[in-house]
C-alpha cells in the first residue's frame, strides 16, 4: 500500500481479492476503493459475480464501483484489448481486464490484484487429479488435464507445413518435471505453473491490460516470502477443502464464509465463450481473409467445422476452440505479420 497516490483493489468476489480487502480493513484501511466488472449474460451463462463482490464491499464498507459492460461497448473493446497484447493471449479475461483497467484508471493509478494464489496454492481444477498420481506418471497425467490440444490431435488442426515432427509440448513439460526436487506429481505441476505458466500467462495478461491504461497492478500473493511459504506447504494442505485449503483456513473468521465456501469462479466473459453476432462475424472475417488464407495455418476442413458450429468445440479447460484460432489470426493481422 506504500504509494504517493491512493491504492485500490480489483475485487472479483473470489477468495483471493476478498482476503486482500479483508486484511486491509483489519489494518485500519477505510474508504478503500474497490472495483468489479460484469458483462451481459449469453447462452444462459451469467456474465458477472456481483453477488459476491457486493457482499464483500458491504461487509468491509469499501468505496465500491460496479462496472457493467453492455453489448455495444464490448466488441470494440475486444479489438482494443488485442491491440494491447504483446503476444496472442486467448484467455477470455483479457478483455475484462482491459475494460476494467480503462474504468479504474479514471479514478486511481495503483491497484491490488489477487493474481497468483491459485498457482501457488493449488486452486485450479486440474490440480486434484494430480493428487494420487505416481511421480513417474506425472508428465502424462498433467498433459491429460491441462493441455488444450495433444500433439496427435494437432495433425488434424494445423496445415502439414506447420506441424512439428516431435511433441514439443510434452518434451517441455517432461524437462521441467524431470528436474531435481518436487517430490510429488502435484508439486511438479505447481512448480511448472508457478515458474512458467503464471509468469507467461496470467501475470503477463494483467500487466499488458493494466499498463495499456497506465494502471499499476500489484500482486501481493506473489511476494517472494508468500511464494516460498506456499512452496513449503505439504500438497495435502493445498488440496484440502476443494483447493487452496490452507488459504481458506487462514481466511476463516476474516472473510465472510459465503465467499470462502463458494464454488471456484473465473472472470466470466460469456460473449467470448458463446460467439455470436458482430464478434463472430469479426472472427469469421479474420479467419477467411486473404492474409489468413495466404498464411495457411489451419486445415481447411477443421476451420470449416468450427465455423459451421462456432460454440460446439471446447478445449480441455473449457475455452472456445474457434475463439483461440480467431484471436491468433486477429492478432497477427493487427500487428501486420
Amino acid at each position: 500500500m506504500v504509494a504517493d497516490v491512493p491504492v485500490g483493489v480489483l475485487l472479483s468476489g473470489g477468495l483471493d481479492s476478498s482476503l486482500i480487502v479483508a486484511l486491509l480493513a483489519e489494518q485500519g484501511q477505510s474508504g478503500l476503493a474497490t472495483f468489479s466488472i460484469g458483462f451481459e449474460a449469453a447462452a444462459g451463462e451469467s456474465g458477472d459475480e456481483f453477488h459476491y463482490s457486493d457482499l464483500v464491499a458491504r461487509h468491509f464498507d469499501t468505496d465500491h464501483q460496479q462496472i457493467r459492460i453492455g453489448a455495444q461497448r464490448f466488441v470494440p473493446a475486444v479489438h482494443q484489448a488485442i491491440a494491447a497484447m504483446s503476444e496472442p493471449m486467448v484467455s477470455h479475461d483479457c478483455v475484462a481486464f482491459h475494460l476494467l483497467s480503462e474504468e479504474v484508471s479514471q479514478r486511481i493509478t495503483v491497484v491490488q490484484s489477487g493474481q497468483g494464489a491459485d498457482e501457488i496454492l493449488a486452486g485450479y481444477d486440474w490440480y486434484p487429479p494430480m493428487a494420487n498420481v505416481a511421480r513417474a506418471d506425472a508428465v502424462e497425467a498433467y498433459a491429460r488435464v491441462f493441455f488444450d490440444r495433444r500433439h496427435d490431435a494437432l495433425g488434424g488442426h494445423l496445415a502439414p507445413e506447420w506441424m512439428l515432427d516431435h511433441d514439443a509440448s510434452l518434451e517441455f513439460v517432461a524437462a521441467h518435471f524431470g528436474a531435481p526436487g518436487a517430490d510429488t506429481a502435484l508439486d511438479a505441476a505447481l512448480r511448472l505453473d508457478s515458474l512458467v505458466m503464471l509468469v507467461d500467462d496470467p501475470v503477463k495478461r494483467v500487466d499488458n491490460m493494466t499498463m495499456a491504461w497506465g494502471l499499476e497492478a500489484r500482486v501481493p500473493f506473489l511476494d517472494h516470502e508468500v511464494v516460498e511459504l506456499a512452496a513449503a506447504c505439504p500438497p495435502a494442505m493445498k488440496l484440502a477443502q476443494g483447493g487452496k485449503g490452507v488459504l481458506k483456513a487462514a481466511s476463516r473468521g476474516i472473510v465472510p464464509d459465503e465467499v470462502i465456501d463458494r464454488p471456484k469462479g473465473y472472470f466470466p466473459v460469456p460473449a467470448i465463450r458463446h460467439l455470436a453476432g458482430p464478434l463472430l462475424d469479426d472472427v469469421r472475417d479474420a479467419l477467411t481473409a486473404r492474409p489468413a488464407r495466404e498464411r495457411g495455418l489451419f486445415r481447411k476442413d477443421y476451420l470449416e467445422e468450427l465455423l459451421d458450429a462456432p460454440n460446439a468445440r471446447r478445449t480441455t479447460l473449457g475455452s472456445n476452440a474457434l475463439w483461440q484460432l480467431g484471436l491468433l489470426e486477429l492478432w497477427l493481422q493487427r500487428i501486420g505479420v
